[in-house]
């Protein structure tokens, strides 16, 4: 019960990139789900729930610097602590 009020509250926009301006290193010490028009997605890099998309890498393709290339799903974005 001390876990769940020790939780930070989930932003509205969130990133797993550490040089991201929206990259909270609090809320990664948790386990976090992200669910997309009613479906949990694993694989999501970044999300926006007030503008409603997510980022997710596009297959295996790379850009030049050899990070994921990422395209963006829109839809109803949800944000939640496993």
């Amino acid at each position: 019960m001390t876990e769940a009020t020790s939780r930070p509250p989930l932003p509205d926009h969130l990133s797993i990139d550490p040089r991201s301006p929206h990259h909270v290193a609090a809320a990664f010490e948790h386990d976090i789900g992200i669910r997309l028009n009613g479906k949990d997605r694993l694989d999501v890099e970044e999300y926006c729930i007030s503008e409603g998309w997510v980022k997710v890498p596009a297959g295996k393709t790379l850009d030049r610097k050899g990070k994921p290339l990422l395209i963006k799903l829109k839809g109803t974005v949800e944000a939640y602590y496993k």
